[in-house]
This record gives structure tokens, C-alpha cells and sequence, in this order.
């Protein structure tokens, strides 16, 4: 099974985290989510949670850009799931995905959690 990486090439830590794997050998599947064609669906980001041990997506939401977007703290995880299936600059990154886990590389060093 493939090693799969929520990435943004935008983003410096997302830069970073792919070129840390790389370094390491691991085969990755890069997946640009913040396009249209490769955005994540709601059932993706609720597997994702369920992948971090059951988390609430507030785990990986950039709650900066939740505020920005209207997204008010009292919102509930279905609320959350919605907003950032609907607005993929809410989810943060970068993300591992290998398999039965997943982790939010943040520092990329826990990307190499799920090896």
C-alpha cells in the first residue's frame, strides 16, 4: 500500500515533509488537494479523523483560516467536516496517510510515525 501525503506545494512545511520522505526512501502518492480534481470528499476527511485515532477534524483544521471563513468556534464536527470538504484551505498540512493511520505532520517529523 502506497504512503499517501496530503500535500499543498504552496506550503513550505508541506515542502518539507514530502522532501523528508523522499529522503527517507519512502515511495509517496502525492495528492494536491487543493485543487478541484483532487479535493478531499467529506467521507475522505471523516476517515482521515478516523484514521488519527477517532479525532475531531478540529485536529487538523487551520483554525486561523476557520475564523477568516466564518467558521464559528462552537461549530460541530459535521459543521467542520462540511466547511473544510467545502473549503479545502481549511485543512491543515501536510497529512501522512499509510495504510490503517494517518498523522498531520506537524513538526514532518511525525510524519514518519506510520512507516
Amino acid at each position: 500500500m502506497a504512503y499517501v501525503l496530503i500535500h499543498n506545494p504552496g506550503c513550505g512545511s508541506s515542502k518539507k515533509g514530502l522532501e523528508l520522505l523522499e529522503s527517507k526512501g519512502v515511495k509517496v502518492e502525492v495528492r494536491k488537494y487543493m485543487g478541484v480534481a483532487e479535493r478531499l470528499s467529506l467521507a475522505e476527511l471523516k476517515d482521515i479523523a478516523a484514521k488519527m485515532g477517532g479525532v475531531s477534524p478540529r485536529a487538523f483544521l487551520r483554525e486561523k483560516d476557520a475564523a477568516a471563513a466564518g467558521l464559528p468556534e462552537s461549530a460541530s464536527d459535521a459543521e467542520v467536516f462540511a466547511a473544510m470538504a467545502e473549503n479545502p484551505k481549511l485543512i491543515q498540512r501536510p497529512i501522512g496517510i499509510n495504510g490503517k493511520k494517518a498523522v498531520l505532520g506537524r513538526p514532518n517529523d511525525r510524519l514518519l510515525e506510520i512507516l
